[in-house]
């Protein structure tokens, strides 16, 4: 990776020292203590949890989630006939393609050429994607959130949103779901839930759970008096739509009417009205699928990412959207500010996050979503030589993995790879302004214990002592890293447009479209 002098880490604190693991921030600054003193600092009601157990039953490519629920006597062609039953012609042909060593090779062949046109087919776009010819499992593991998705010990993570609660799913495609006021752990299972790629808890509600799965998206209700350990599948809905699978990504909107899903091989959104179990697709040409969903926190715009060099952003009066290309690559991840007036991202071979900026003076009979002309390299995540806190020197930066901002928006974390791939081992923390324009400062590395790396970040929602970071370690090991800061106040809805600042050239992107 080519060193940078522009590089945001060339004014970064010194890095953590190594066998030191990160415990806290305080005072403005980042505390680190000798891993040996297991120094986690207990927080009251929040559950102590090691999420694993599961990942030893993952499945292999072969034996993929359908078979895995099928008598293994059963022949490829019963086991087709399944998958027709469950995801139509796409089913059949991709287990053909996954049990290959049954079959003769040209038949194997030829229903491996035929998912790819199917799926282009579906895609409704005029050129092959390269993830149109994957499995399941692969697209899976090249769109998800989660490092290393086929072989992490979990493969979703979800805190709720105003309770003390979170889910997530394991390799065996089973979902626990922890509470802080409870040492009941529910095990979620059903026949229909494989290949499980996301989760997500419907807001204004204690026990709505959305998950992703192969073929459908399963609505759990968990209820939070329930004493049983293994709620019945008649607690779930089971929302599908043809030619929509896998199902990677979901986004409930702020008020927790509609839900929306996104699949890769899919140009369709489907926004969801759970209650009815009905859906309508929000269809556009170009992209080949929906590989990432972000709905701003309030609730007036979404974003979604495509495989391709284009993401779109929606308003959601009357859903229209703007469209933005000739990005150098897939946007790789994307997180709003809270007022939902500075959209983040990152592509997925430069070490950069960019920003754009969305005007406020939109009334409500406009059909434009006002986004800025251009993205704005807001800082270069470039690698460089850092010095840690003993003296040594490491090496830091490189390209986005994922992010997210906490509620309050003063804080991001990023996760980074480097370019052929490795998960870097410690996850960049930054101090954030979002008005009256945007600032990202540094504020510290966050490091796990020795041969540790990030498989997952997320914010808790609702920590009132400023935010608090959760972290998935490779080890399966669930920690919390608090951030004491007195947040500067609720963001106030004047009008500001954030200017673009004249040394920064973000003119690689331009919207080309407005649809109506």
């Amino acid at each position: 990776m080519v060193m940078c002098d522009n590089s945001v880490f060339s004014i970064f604190p010194p890095a953590p020292a190594q066998g030191t693991i990160t415990v806290c921030e305080q005072h403005g600054g980042l505390l680190s203590s000798p891993a040996q003193s297991k120094p986690y600092k207990k927080l009251p009601g929040y559950p102590d949890v090691v999420l694993s157990g599961g990942g030893s039953s993952s499945l292999t490519h072969r034996e993929n989630a359908k078979s895995a629920f099928l008598p293994h006597n059963e022949t490829v062609w019963k086991r087709a006939l399944h998958a027709w039953y469950e995801m139509g012609s796409p089913g059949v042909f991709e287990e053909i393609v996954n049990s290959s060593d049954e079959v003769p090779d040209w038949v194997a062949v030829l229903a491996k050429k035929t998912l790819t046109l199917v799926r282009w087919a579906n895609s409704l776009h005029g050129s092959i994607f390269p993830h149109l010819s994957m499995s399941n499992e692969e697209i899976i593991t090249e769109f998800s959130q989660i490092v290393n998705w086929s072989r992490s010990p979990v493969r979703a993570f979800a805190w709720h949103p105003h309770t003390l609660k979170f889910a997530y799913a394991l390799g065996d495609d089973s979902i626990k779901v922890h509470s802080g006021k409870s040492d009941l752990v529910p095990t979620l299972k059903h026949k229909l839930q494989k290949n499980v790629a996301d989760l997500a808890w419907q807001p204004q509600s204690a026990s709505v759970l959305a998950v992703a799965c192969q073929s459908c998206v399963l609505i759990w209700h968990v209820e939070p008096t329930s004493l049983a350990t293994r709620p019945s599948t008649s607690s779930c809905q089971v929302l599908q739509q043809n030619h929509h699978a896998p199902v990677t990504c979901l986004a409930w909107d702020p008020s927790g009417r509609i839900l929306l899903s996104a699949s890769p091989v899919d140009t369709s959104l489907m926004a969801w009205d759970v209650p009815m179990e009905t859906c309508i697709p929000l269809r556009r040409l170009g992209g080949g699928g929906v590989s990432l969903l972000r709905w701003s926190p309030d609730g007036s715009k979404v974003f979604s990412a495509t495989p391709s060099q284009l993401f779109r952003v929606w308003e959601t009066r009357r859903w229209t959207c703007e469209v933005w290309t000739k990005c150098t690559s897939r946007c790789k991840s994307a997180c709003w500010s809270p007022d939902g007036r500075t959209l983040l991202f990152a592509t997925e071979n430069e070490p950069i996050i960019y920003s754009l900026t969305f005007s406020t003076n939109i009334d409500d009979t406009s059909t434009v979503i006002g986004g800025s002309q251009s993205a704005v390299v807001s800082v270069s995540l470039a690698e460089v030589d850092l010095k840690t806190e003993d003296g040594e020197t490491t090496k830091v930066g490189g390209l986005v993995q994922s992010m997210v901002m906490d509620r309050h928006g003063e804080r991001l974390a990023v996760t980074l790879h480097d370019d052929k791939g490795q998960v870097l081992p410690y996850i960049a923390l930054f101090r954030t302004r979002t008005n009256p324009m945007l600032e990202i400062t540094p504020c510290g590395l966050v490091q796990g214990e020795i041969g540790e790396y990030p498989l997952h970040v997320s914010f808790q929602p609702s920590f009132d002592r400023g935010a608090l970071l959760s972290v998935v370690w490779s080890s399966g090991a669930l920690r919390y890293v608090p951030l004491y800061f007195i947040p500067s106040g609720e963001i106030q809805n004047a009008h500001y447009h954030q200017p673009a600042p004249p040394t920064l050239n973000g003119n690689i992107l331009s919207p080309i479209a407005r649809h109506t």
